[in-house]
């Protein structure tokens, strides 16, 4: 297959890349900068611009594209961003996508957890409603935006990420290091749930979802168990043989992330109905097991 990717440098995206290639699948990388490699191709967001060549022939589009959500602190001018280049850069996709004589089958488009907004114990599936605040208004705008592709007749799946364990990158790649010097602990009471994925099980999800033509829609991207902080903490601990006592309280976590602080503090726990009924399997679906791997791919 050839399929495109947005977001190819970040973390989901070069494991992705990767992965394809490895089982002989021709990608193209979508670039906001000049090109430099043959698999390169330009596209531009802001000006709702994908270079004409990129997307004929492809089989399917992966879009994972967009600000990080956790990378700073969020000043109205960086939720500007988080949203524009989430809504902007799935709209210019997607019309682009819309466009073609001959559409790929399948548009698989990031969206987050965030969707579901602070639920507290609520076990959350693809049929929950959307929460209320800034990153449910974000995650709604920007799963809206894949209306053209959709209207052209292409199947399109709506990948709503949990929290991806890795050691090369997102809030685990933050962690490690901290938990590994001991100065680890729970964020604020521990109590809010925190939905993970290893970044393995993330990629295997993905291809999955490019595969599997009954699959259409949300699909929440997380482990069949999700945890509180509190047990993530415990189980840190547990696999970097660490203590894991230096808690953050819930005023300092405001204090220094200020609107930030209601992701981190806000709690989904949410569950892989969608990928459970379609058949896939997780490699590694418990939390231990998935430190573990996360572990063993940053020593290679």
């Amino acid at each position: 297959m050839r399929i495109a990717v947005t977001g190819a440098s970040g973390l989901i995206g070069k494991a992705l890349v990767r992965s394809l290639r490895a089982d002989g699948h021709a990608v193209v990388r979508l670039v906001r900068r000049p090109p430099r490699e043959p698999d390169e191709a330009a596209w531009d967001p802001r000006r709702g611009t994908v270079d004409p060549a990129a997307l004929p022939g492809c089989t399917a589009v992966v879009h994972l594209a967009g600000a990080g959500i956790g990378d700073r602190r969020w000043t109205e001018a960086y939720k500007k961003e988080i949203r524009d280049s989430r809504v902007a850069g799935t709209t210019t996709l997607a019309r682009a996508i819309a466009a073609l004589d001959e559409p790929p089958e399948v548009l698989v488009s990031a969206s987050g957890i965030g969707y579901y907004g602070d639920a507290g114990d609520q076990v959350l599936d693809e049929r929950s409603p959307a929460g209320t605040g800034f990153l449910p208004e974000v995650c709604r705008a920007w799963e809206a935006a894949t209306a053209p592709a959709a209207g052209a007749g292409v199947r399109v799946v709506l990948a709503r990420n949990g929290l991806v364990v890795s050691g090369g990158g997102g809030a685990w790649g933050r962690m490690f290091p901290l938990f590994r010097a001991g100065l680890g602990g729970r964020l604020g009471d521990g109590r809010q749930y925190w939905s993970f994925i290893s970044l393995y099980d993330e990629i295997a999800a993905i291809r999955h979802l490019i595969s599997t033509p009954s699959l259409s829609g949300p699909v929440n991207m997380t482990a069949p168990e999700p945890l509180t902080n509190r047990e993530i903490t415990a189980a840190m601990g547990r696999v970097l043989h660490r203590p894991t006592a230096c808690a953050v309280p819930e005023f300092a976590l405001r204090l220094a992330l200020g609107e930030l602080a209601q992701d981190v503090l806000g709690s989904q726990r949410a569950v892989p109905r969608a990928l459970a009924e379609s058949g896939f399997r997780f490699t590694f679906p418990e939390i231990d097991d998935a430190l573990r791997a996360a572990l063993a791919a940053t020593e290679r």
